[in-house]
């Protein structure tokens, strides 16, 4: 296995002393996990972020090994990280990507979803300007995945939005995010709680 492509980091979990492994979803490829010699070091610490689109070279030996990656970064969410709102929302949209989806299936329209989502976070004027997106990110991930994710997309109305982010929570808890690890839903109980203070 050899690939070079344009990746969306979902999630980075530290492996030994300076490595991660890291989840990135590909538009062609899906999700892959690799394994990134230094990750958690100086120069790629500020690589290896939740939302960072980066330019990722992965190889590995067999199908069986978990392959090896060499990132570039080439944009960074990390200004943004310091902001509660956009970091609680970047932290939920990735966390459920990499939580909900299988590894190496490709998903284009959910990788394009997910740009165009985590673009609009950073640089939209306020929530107003994204949380209907980010709705509409979560159902296309339930349709994605055969689960329905039938809702009416809110436009503007933070009523509406959170609404709609009621409607959705049971299913995802219970579908998507079944028999995962960590309480992944927490993240998005965190992000409703603050779109809920700017109503």
């Amino acid at each position: 296995m050899k690939l070079r492509a344009s990746a969306i980091l979902v999630a980075a979990r530290a492996h030994g002393e300076t490595a991660v492994i890291a989840r990135l979803l590909t538009e062609e490829h899906g999700l892959v996990a690799a394994y990134v010699a230094g990750g958690r070091g100086r120069q790629l610490r500020p690589v290896v972020l939740p939302g960072n689109l980066v330019a990722a070279e992965i190889s590995a030996r067999s199908e069986s090994q978990l392959p090896f990656a060499r990132l570039e970064l080439l944009a960074s969410r990390g200004p943004w990280l310091a902001e509660p709102l956009a970091a609680a929302a970047i932290a939920w949209a990735t966390a459920l990507t990499a939580c909900a989806l299988p590894e190496r299936h490709p998903y284009p329209s959910l990788h394009a979803a997910l740009e165009a989502l985590l673009d609009a976070i950073c640089h939209a004027p306020s929530a107003r300007g994204w949380a209907s997106a980010l709705v509409g990110y979560e159902a296309l991930l339930m349709r994605e995945l055969g689960y329905g994710g039938r809702v009416a997309r809110p436009e503007g109305d933070m009523g509406a939005v959170l609404a709609a982010m009621d409607a959705l929570g049971e299913p995802i808890g219970h579908y998507l995010l079944a028999g995962t690890r960590g309480d992944v839903m927490a993240a998005r109980s965190r992000l409703r709680d603050l779109l809920e203070r700017i109503q």
